[in-house]
């Protein structure tokens, strides 16, 4: 008597452990359905010109601590893929957008003519290139340095070779790489 009791009692719990392993796995069915049907929508949809935009990097100097720090801009990969140097050196040249940054390249600078010669780019300013102030510490190197940077975020370009007026000027080494 007591053995068909503890089978009883055996038969009860399996049957328990049964329907409940059966209405347990039909409950994760259900919502793994559920969640494939959901559809994500963003908040936001992304317009034809926001798909375009690529972010650039600039470099200018902070005005407090006169360290070249990056500024980040979004312009449109169609200027990007017509002409790239010469596109990002005129945002450069425009100076930040960022109240704690200051452009180091002379008023007035123009570019005149930008061209790859294999991995070294060739830039040719204006003659107010050459106005900065030879006596303040580091204003040139820091001028070279916002421009080889900017230019070198460009994975083609390693080296950067400045000309005024198209031909090389004494103020300025041969080439400079990226510091």
């Amino acid at each position: 008597m007591k053995s068909k009791k503890i089978v009883l009692i055996f038969m009860v719990i399996l049957i328990l452990i049964i329907v409940a392993g059966y209405f347990g796995i039909k409950y994760v069915k259900e919502k793994s359905e559920t969640s494939k049907l959901e559809e994500y929508t963003p908040e936001q949809e992304i317009t034809e010109e926001q798909y375009r935009q690529t972010i650039v990097t600039l470099y200018y100097v902070d005005k407090e601590t006169s360290e070249i720090k990056p500024e980040a801009r979004m312009v449109d990969i169609k200027d990007i893929m017509e002409s790239p140097y010469e596109k990002i050196l005129n945002l450069l040249l425009e100076g930040p957008k960022n109240e704690n940054l200051i452009s180091v390249i002379p008023q007035g600078t123009k570019l005149n003519k930008v061209t790859l010669d294999g991995n070294c780019l060739n830039i040719d300013f204006s003659s107010e290139i050459l106005n900065f102030d030879n006596n303040a510490v580091n204003l040139k190197d820091n001028l070279i340095n916002c421009i080889v940077n900017t230019v070198t975020e460009l994975t083609e370009v390693n080296e950067v070779k400045f000309l005024v007026n198209g031909e090389s000027a004494q103020e300025f080494g041969l080439t400079y790489t990226r510091q």
